[in-house]
């Protein structure tokens, strides 16, 4: 198993990174949240990976930290979800975000993430919410939920909030105006 790489980042983009470490250039496949706080390249940088060995490749997933690779194990334990849909979970919600959704049973936040509809976000918080970890409040709603409360209430279709909201990309923990703010401009609104 490799539990990490550190080396040079070499190459960095779309949803993948390069390490080079000992003379070996690695491929790992990232979400977009941990792509966002990797260094530039040129510089080291450390990636918590997970290796999946299938019949015609191995493939590396990378993450920033510990608790985002934990969530990623959690969401590949979950009946339909594979190691691509646990990316697109974690390049939008945050580990902490992802919890609260779980255990709030917020279904909605769950399928602004593309690909995952309410049958599968319903498999998720089920079989989730009793194996993850509690962090912050767990009233909280958080900001991207707050933010697709107020697209709806002024008027926008559940389609556009969810599109608005995944033009907001991986930075989710921004405060609520500034990114309903932008969710509003990628709407044209």
């Amino acid at each position: 198993m490799i539990s990490f790489l550190e080396g040079t980042l070499v190459e960095k983009g779309g949803d993948r990174v390069v390490l080079a470490a000992g003379g070996v250039g690695y491929e790992v496949l990232v979400p977009a949240q941990a792509l966002a706080r990797l260094p530039a390249t040129g510089r080291v940088a450390r990636v918590y990976t997970r290796l999946q060995v299938r019949d015609d490749a191995m493939v590396l997933y990378g993450f920033a930290s510990v608790d985002e690779r934990a969530a990623f194990d959690l969401l590949v334990s979950v009946s339909g979800v594979g190691p691509k849909m646990a990316l697109a979970v974690l390049s939008l919600l945050s580990p902490d975000s992802l919890r609260r959704a779980v255990t709030a049973g917020d279904l909605d936040a769950l399928t602004l993430v593309p690909g995952v509809g309410k049958k599968v976000a319903g498999r998720i918080v089920l079989d989730l919410k009793d194996r993850m970890g509690v962090g912050g409040d767990l009233g909280a709603s958080g900001p991207l939920a707050e933010v697709r409360e107020a697209l709806l209430a002024l008027g926008l279709s559940a389609q556009e909030a969810r599109d608005a909201l995944v033009a907001l990309g991986p930075d989710g923990e921004r405060p609520v105006e500034e990114l309903l703010r932008d969710a509003l401009r990628s709407v044209g609104r």
